[in-house]
């Protein structure tokens, strides 16, 4: 099995006071191959399950790749030669991920926090929501489609964030994807998560421009608000 890859320093192990249960955040400051990324978190889930290590969030990159979750379809993929293509395991369809976008991998022992999928899903679109308002941008659900969403006027609606989700005896991991700066053209290759009618966006794209060690303040400060159980959960 490949090693895992090395935090930064600086932003390893650092625990998050806003939430009720212990929690490491850490930063990659270069690119993770995506094998990489899913043994590493196999490893961490497991250690988790075990009570041999907290829960993590994981802020990092990857180079330019395509994933293929558990509901893709292959004719989504529109030009399978044009970056790698791994199978991910999480829910979802295909994605892109790159550059300039800034993936979060959170796992979450939902047995201290809650056993209820649906409401860790709400609550990760929450989060980036919370975030995307820290830099003036309205992040919006929609229902029927994943991720979330922001209006663009005139009918055109573009995807920002990306959410998926594989949940293993209650341990969460994979997670979310926010477009900061990616190059918005190596979407083009597939049909993101499966919506042709509408298209992808990022925060420099809305004339947003943040550098990324802002992005990830914001991510942490918003992440303490929403984890530390003070949104509410859909009902059923």
């Amino acid at each position: 099995m490949p090693s895992a890859p090395r935090p930064s320093e600086s932003a390893a192990y650092a625990p998050e006071p806003h939430t009720t249960s212990p929690l490491d955040w850490r930063v990659s400051e270069q690119p993770v191959s995506y094998p990489d990324a899913l043994d590493a978190m196999e490893a961490r889930a497991a250690a988790i399950l075990a009570g041999t290590a907290p829960d993590l969030v994981w802020l990092l990159e990857h180079p330019p790749l395509y994933t293929a979750g558990t509901s893709a379809r292959l004719e989504d993929l529109v030009a399978p030669e044009r970056f790698p293509v791994y199978q991910a395991g999480r829910g979802g369809q295909y994605t892109y991920h790159g550059p300039g976008q800034r993936v979060a991998y959170v796992l979450l022992d939902l047995t201290t926090r809650g056993r209820d999928v649906r409401c860790h899903v709400h609550r990760l679109e929450e989060w980036m929501i919370r975030a995307l308002a820290r830099f003036g941008v309205s992040g919006e659900r929609r229902d029927g489609r994943v991720g979330i969403w922001v209006d663009r006027g005139g009918g055109r609606e573009d995807k920002i964030a990306a959410i998926g989700v594989r949940v293993r005896r209650w341990v969460t991991y994979h997670g979310v994807a926010l477009n900061v700066n990616p190059d918005l053209g190596h979407y083009t290759g597939i049909v993101p998560c499966g919506v042709r009618d509408h298209g992808v966006t990022s925060l420099w794209d809305l004339g947003v421009t943040p550098a990324p060690p802002e992005v990830d303040v914001v991510l942490r400060e918003t992440f303490g608000e929403v984890f530390a159980g003070s949104v509410p959960c859909p009902t059923r």
